[in-house]
């Protein structure tokens, strides 16, 4: 869950805290962005580029107009979704509250995507395909079978309303095959739509490749 990824090292600053205060916590945490909290609710993000464009140090953290108020996650949610959460809104970090909307900390991204990298789902060689169906023609079991009567397995899943198409899912699948050919050409037979396929080839060995390789897991 999000509140096990918290990291204690990002303070939030406070309404009253000056621009120059939160440059200099920026520089020391490399973060271009902190959040903003007053009697601990969550107020938003002040970013670097919004300290520079004011051209004003003394100014405090209250005075800016904060970006991304809706980035954050509650404390029960699963990890996938802080990841989400961060890079619909292009932030480093997102922030965990609780059901009474009070701040607990942040979830930095890089920390997320380490987690993500150990697993054996994203670890392990293999390929992704993306299903789009009709959220009544939904069942995992049967996909499954097909999957594994070409002699292959899900290693993970994830499912999500169709962004283009709200009355249909989108299911994200981790198979532990490279070559897909004919898993594929199964799944069509059988009326499934593939709209997309990736395939790994090796470990992800750089944060960059292993956002790229979750968002596509993640179908974000």
């Amino acid at each position: 869950m999000t509140i096990d990824l918290i990291n204690d090292m990002i303070p939030p600053l406070k309404v009253t805290d000056d621009a120059a205060k939160a440059l200099v916590w920026m520089e020391e945490l490399r973060l271009q962005a902190l959040p903003v909290i007053k009697d601990n609710k969550f107020l938003g993000f002040l970013t670097e580029e919004m300290i520079i464009d004011q051209n004003n140090v003394d100014a405090k953290a209250g005075d800016f107009l904060l970006k991304g108020e809706d980035c954050f996650v509650f404390d029960y949610q699963h990890t996938y979704e802080a990841v989400k959460k961060a890079t619909d809104f292009d932030f480093e970090c997102v922030v965990v509250i609780n059901d009474e909307n009070e701040y607990l900390g942040v979830v930095v991204l890089s920390d997320a995507l380490s987690i993500f990298s150990q697993s054996a789902s994203i670890q392990s060689v293999g390929g992704v395909i993306v299903l789009s169906m009709n959220q009544s023609d939904y069942s995992l079991s049967e996909i499954s079978r097909l999957i594994e009567s070409n002699e292959a397995q899900i290693m993970g899943s994830s499912l999500n309303i169709d962004k283009n198409e709200p009355t249909k899912f989108r299911l994200t699948l981790k198979i532990n095959k490279v070559d897909l050919t004919h898993i594929i050409a199964t799944l069509e037979r059988f009326g499934f739509k593939v709209v997309a396929k990736y395939q790994e080839v090796k470990s992800v060995s750089n944060e960059k490749e292993r956002l790229d390789m979750l968002m596509r897991y993640l179908d974000a």
